[in-house]
């Protein structure tokens, strides 16, 4: 008798091993699911990237907390391109084949985003692009959680040209030297053209990553500025807003004479800047952190918790942003993808990404196009305060769908799906 009860409990210890080997391991123990950060945590981009790569982080403890994904934590694995683009891709492929991660949330500008989009396709892998860009871009490997110039560039440009905005009727397109500024100012100087602008009346210029003097160029819009009514249009990225800021104040450019609007520029960036001369300036988003509603209470209230429980650099004064919102955004999507898809393959959960839908921190519920893999964003336009923050001056009403490939681009029409 005594016997048998042995060899039944053995048979019982060999089918619970069994049970586990076979993936019914409770939810603690199970295989996690590996999910890449593909950030600038050093490098000119790194003043801009690294509060996502933390964001990130807090997205994913926050999914984990309530139980995974499928009943599996969520594994974050981090790696830092150091704002070298060709080591972008080397990191991605990295992540895809070595690590095998499931997604990966990643990359600031478009020339890194272009740098790994071969190996997103060739290794059928995704990506989550979390910030404002050019458009004139569609892949299915991709999902743009920030804005196309549609949801940006052109209503920030509509607004200076109102009589709110200042009516202006000359502009300066300053940005940093690759394609996203280059591509963006394309798109304005068309759509400027459609509105009866003179080339005489647009004035463009660039400077390289990290450019630090802006003396001559802040000297040059001065003088542009004294034929008209004029505003500049930053698509300056990283660390050089700083000294592009501290010299407009030094000139003494002034946001009621000239107004610059940024579209690189949030309040992440504004936290290492004297802010004082810069009040009254403009940023285009589709989130600033002084928006009033509950969903964004809850999550700059987490943010802040969290920025101090992990010590981040300059916890006390942590802020958040349109990045942060989108990278957080694109994260639970995901999260929620899987679920309905049942799996991480990446064709399932492309298939399940259509529609999804996420009640933001901007006070709106975004939804994921069912054909362009872009959101559908509010527009809002914000005035630099003293503090750093932001007074929102305009919004959109609504979300506004995406237009990848914008229409002041001949031959744009016929493009607008995957």
């Amino acid at each position: 008798m005594h016997q048998r009860r042995q060899f039944i409990t053995r048979l019982t210890h060999i089918a619970a091993a069994t049970a586990l080997l076979a993936g019914g391991l409770p939810a603690s123990a199970a295989e996690t699911i590996k999910v890449g950060i593909l950030h600038s945590l050093s490098g000119t981009m790194a003043i801009s990237e690294t509060t996502l790569k933390d964001v990130a982080l807090m997205a994913i403890e926050e999914i984990n907390a309530k139980g995974g994904v499928l009943g599996r934590k969520l594994e974050p694995v981090m790696v830092d391109p150091a704002s070298n683009w060709p080591l972008f891709a080397e990191k991605a492929r990295q992540l895809i084949a070595r690590d095998k991660v499931a997604a990966v949330f990643g990359c600031w500008t478009s020339v890194s985003r272009k740098s790994v989009l071969p190996v997103f396709k060739e290794l059928n892998s995704l990506l989550f692009y979390p910030v404002q860009y050019e458009g004139e871009e569609l892949e299915k490997n991709v999902f743009y959680t920030g804005a196309a110039p549609n949801q940006q560039a052109i209503p920030a440009v509509e607004y200076l040209m109102s009589k709110d905005g200042g009516g202006a009727r000359r502009f300066v397109l300053l940005g940093t030297d690759y394609v996203y500024p280059r591509t963006t100012n394309k798109i304005l100087r068309a759509f400027l053209k459609s509105k009866g602008m003179k080339d005489e009346d647009i004035q463009e210029a660039y400077t390289p990553f990290g450019h630090a003097d802006y003396q001559t160029i802040v000297a040059n819009i001065k003088k542009f500025s004294a034929g008209g009514k004029t505003a500049v249009i930053s698509t300056i990225n990283g660390d050089s807003n700083v000294p592009f800021y501290k010299e407009l104040g030094n000139a003494g450019i002034k946001a009621t004479d000239v107004p610059v609007v940024a579209f690189s520029v949030g309040e992440e960036e504004l936290r290492g800047v004297d802010t004082r001369p810069l009040v009254g300036h403009l940023a285009a988003w589709n989130y600033f952190e002084s928006v009033k509603n509950p969903v964004n209470a809850e999550f700059t209230r987490k943010w802040k918790a969290y920025a101090l429980a992990k010590k981040l650099p300059n916890a006390q004064k942590a802020v958040t942003n349109d990045p942060m919102e989108a990278t957080y955004v694109g994260i639970h999507m995901w999260a929620q993808a899987v679920e309905k898809a049942k799996s991480v393959d990446t064709d399932k959960v492309i298939a399940a990404m259509a529609g999804q839908t996420f009640k933001a921190p901007s006070g709106f519920t975004l939804t994921m196009d069912a054909t362009n893999h872009h959101l559908h964003k509010p527009v809002m336009i914000g005035e630099i305060k003293a503090d750093g923050q932001f007074n929102v001056v305009w919004k959109s009403k609504a979300p506004i769908r995406a237009q990848p490939w914008s229409p002041y681009i001949k031959g744009n029409e016929a493009k607008q799906k995957i």
